[in-house]
């Protein structure tokens, strides 16, 4: 996109700077903290910069045809103060897939509609001889995993007031339940140490029955050339009763640095509004197998690849990270320590996290 724009606009050059996820959080706030600002990065939430006064509202730096086409819902994610900032770019939501039939056994699986039919189910997948449930709760992502089990049992991270909540009884009762889960041996072993790529990775090997995954699994599938698209499907994400009815819905937001002034802001937001572009996010997302960030491409992406309707359906509905000032710092709190609960005690553990998030640090 980069070298499209360069030769369509010579005079601008944008110098793209790839980091690896797993570093991400660390380079990006070194660079923050030596003042070494990007003019617009992709990862992080907007509203710790918002806060700080470092980025433009989107308007600023958007044409307003572009920002009208933004998803609601996304867009509305990364505001601060009621002003957007985020501006959503790379978009996901999830979803359960599982195999069809298991490939050891040729034996039909239903898709679970509640945590007891899906223990079941892992149960009968583990005597089969392959792994049940995949339950990533590593360092990776295990922000995702847990939130998706949280909202099964009527939780999340926030109240209905938009304070963190995240050691209510709901909460607490659902670690307990993952917790059990893997004692029983459903889920891989050692929860608390596998990452997302590790079950994703698996599942689409054949030795995991069912996971909680994102539009990204599918490639991972092909690639492994273990499943035929026949093998395996998408499914509700099940609850303690009965399948969700609001998803969770992941975006990494552009932000945009004042650092650079005025011509800098300028070339910006000429950048912004050539990427944002139907013919621009169609590619990136076919290539990534991820979702699109506009109205416009969601609906061009939904008539033309059916596997991905389950996902895209997900957008109106989905629960997001909570838009907080110190929710990375939250995050990072989240991954590096609820897989403690799964061999430890859950109260403690989301007590200790719920700690550092009331007090704002």
């Amino acid at each position: 996109m980069a070298a499209a724009f360069h030769q369509a606009h010579p005079s601008i050059t944008v110098n793209v700077q790839t980091v690896n996820w797993n570093d991400f959080p660390t380079k990006s706030a070194t660079l923050i903290q030596n003042k070494q600002y990007p003019d617009i990065m992709e990862g992080n939430p907007a509203p710790p910069y918002a806060q700080s006064g470092l980025i433009y509202p989107a308007s600023d730096v958007l044409s307003s045809d572009v920002v009208s086409n933004l998803i609601p819902k996304f867009l509305k994610d990364g505001q601060y103060q009621g002003t957007n900032y985020g501006i959503p770019f790379t978009t996901s939501t999830r979803a359960m897939l599982l195999q069809q039939e298991d490939l050891r056994g040729g034996r039909h699986l239903r898709s679970p509609k509640t945590w007891a039919e899906l223990q079941s189910d892992a149960a009968k997948i583990k005597a089969e001889g392959s792994i049940g449930y995949g339950m990533p709760l590593g360092s990776e992502e295990a922000q995702a995993e847990l939130l998706l089990w949280f909202l099964g049992n009527g939780g999340g991270y926030l109240s209905a007031q938009g304070k963190y909540e995240i050691n209510s009884p709901q909460n607490v009762a659902t670690l307990n339940f993952m917790k059990q889960l893997a004692a029983s041996g459903d889920t891989q072993p050692n929860p608390g140490g596998t990452d997302r790529k590790t079950v994703w990775a698996e599942f689409a090997q054949g030795k995991i029955g069912m996971v909680l995954g994102s539009p990204a699994v599918i490639p991972i599938i092909q690639q492994a050339g273990t499943l035929k698209a026949s093998d395996y499907a998408t499914a509700d994400v099940p609850g303690k009763d009965g399948p969700l009815s609001n998803t969770l819905g992941v975006h990494d937001d552009i932000v945009a640095f004042k650092a650079g002034g005025t011509s800098h802001q300028a070339a910006i937001k000429q950048f912004l509004d050539f990427v944002y572009q139907d013919k621009w996010q169609l590619q990136f997302d076919n290539e990534y197998d991820l979702l699109p960030a506009t109205q416009s491409a969601a609906t061009a992406m939904g008539q033309k690849n059916q596997m991905f309707a389950a996902f895209l359906g997900n957008i109106t509905n989905s629960v997001n990270y909570p838009a907080l000032a110190n929710w990375t710092s939250v995050e990072n709190m989240i991954k590096t320590q609820v897989g403690q609960a799964i061999t430890g005690n859950p109260a403690q553990v989301l007590g200790a996290i719920q700690q550092t998030a009331s007090s704002g640090s």
